[in-house]
């Protein structure tokens, strides 16, 4: 996908690039999105910029669900589902700590931000 070159950091906090399948097109789209590392997973925000619409790459998610992230040189095949209760609550509070711009987001977007976790499907990963 990047060769490689996808990495480091925007706002403190590290990139993963993810492709979902586009739930009406049926075709590939990438967006690099900031994490925090959950388990051997990573969680993302679909806080859109404070949008008060959800993002295309969580509506896409939500139709198709298996998607691929990569970080560096790895790219790793991934399962998505929305975090709740108080594992929603400690990870919103994870992302929050290292970017204070997602409470913002939240304050303007007037909508409950979803937290997705992307979860490894076991051992499936290529080199970039």
């Amino acid at each position: 996908m990047t060769g490689g070159r996808l990495g480091g950091r925007i706002v403190g906090m590290p990139v993963l690039l993810l492709t979902t399948t586009g739930r009406r097109s049926g075709r590939s789209h990438h967006v690099g999105l900031t994490y925090v590392p959950h388990g051997s997973g990573y969680a993302v925000i679909g806080s859109n910029g404070g949008a008060s619409n959800h993002p295309d790459w969580l509506l896409n998610l939500r139709a198709s669900p298996r998607a691929a992230v990569q970080i560096r040189d790895r790219t790793s095949l991934v399962q998505a589902r929305e975090a709740a209760g108080a594992e929603r609550h400690r990870l919103w509070e994870m992302a929050a700590a290292a970017y204070s711009g997602y409470d913002a987001y939240r304050k303007r977007s007037g909508r409950k931000i979803p937290v997705v976790i992307l979860e490894p499907l076991s051992g499936l990963y290529e080199r970039s």
